[in-house]
């Protein structure tokens, strides 16, 4: 992190999770922190992105699909006061869906323990994933960036919440069978029928499916004609490829975008959090926005 924001320099700082996915360029020049989930294999524990990678969790895969978990206790707790040890007494947290994972809940309930003791916090559930979640952080980087103050941010964020969606296209079904999210009749018809569901999150935060199709082609083509869709009405917005495993064409995908969309800001982004990659698999493409309406 930039020494330009320790110490108090800059107002406030910003808390995130991993499965947030906010690029590594903000981790080191805004004073982001990240509380990592866990990946659980049966003879160990491993912090999401800090400790294991998303390459390892596919390669070893065939050999043991692991479990994810809430962050410990004591990680929440180790970041909370790292943020105060460098100097900050407001805190912007932003959290993957409460809807899809306890981590929003957790930080809220160690929260508490700092507000008692005069911490500022201001905590947002953006009923989102992946970068689409961490969209929101960039955002509040942004606006710290430009000078805006702590409670000007927090009216930022509440005016632009909404401005984020992501749609997810998989290469297959079975991992999303083996964690639950979906029934054994979905997976094997899919599979068969090499029908390709576009998973998106709706307005309360779960996952729902935006359409159908069939073939991979077919369904990446969709998921950019509803980002397309999305930002329809938007002056601009800023776009995010994400991935999983070894993905080809994603400059294909870039350019066919930025024929649609050429106003806008379109980068490839990398990869999904480990944990969010066990819940998919490897072969996921992922289009996220973030319009900006002003």
């Amino acid at each position: 992190m930039d020494k330009k924001f320790i110490n108090n320099k800059k107002e406030f700082a910003i808390l995130v999770d991993s499965c947030c996915d906010v690029p590594e360029e903000y981790l080191k020049d805004y004073p982001i922190y990240v509380i990592p989930l866990r990946i659980n294999y049966k003879n160990a524990s491993f912090k999401d992105r800090v400790e294991i990678s998303p390459e390892t969790i596919y390669k070893n895969m065939e050999e043991e699909i692991p479990t994810t978990s809430l962050p410990a206790f004591e990680d929440v707790n180790e970041i909370f006061e790292r943020i105060i040890q460098d100097g900050y007494t407001k805190i912007i947290a932003i959290n993957i869906s409460s809807n899809l994972s306890g981590t929003y809940n957790m930080v809220r309930l160690v929260s508490n323990e700092y507000t008692s003791k005069g911490i500022q916090f201001y905590h947002l559930d953006t009923k989102n994933i992946a970068i689409a979640s961490g969209m929101y952080a960039i955002s509040a980087a942004k606006h710290l960036k430009e000078g805006n103050s702590y409670e000007d941010t927090i009216n930022l964020l509440t005016e632009e919440y909404g401005n984020s969606k992501v749609f997810f296209c998989v290469e297959t079904l079975e991992y999303l069978r083996k964690g639950g999210r979906i029934g054994r009749v979905a997976s094997l018809l899919g599979s068969v029928l090499d029908i390709r569901p576009i998973i998106t999150c709706g307005e309360d935060g779960t996952y729902c499916i935006a359409g159908k199709e069939r073939g991979k082609k077919r369904c990446v083509n969709k998921a950019v004609d509803l980002i397309t869709e999305f930002v329809s009405t938007a002056k601009n917005a800023e776009i995010a490829i994400m991935y999983s495993g070894q993905v080809t064409g994603l400059d294909k995908i870039k350019e066919q975008i930025k024929s649609t969309l050429p106003h806008c800001k379109i980068q490839i982004r990398g990869q999904i959090s480990p944990v969010l990659g066990v819940h998919v698999g490897p072969g996921l493409i992922g289009i996220a926005a973030y319009v900006i309406k002003n």
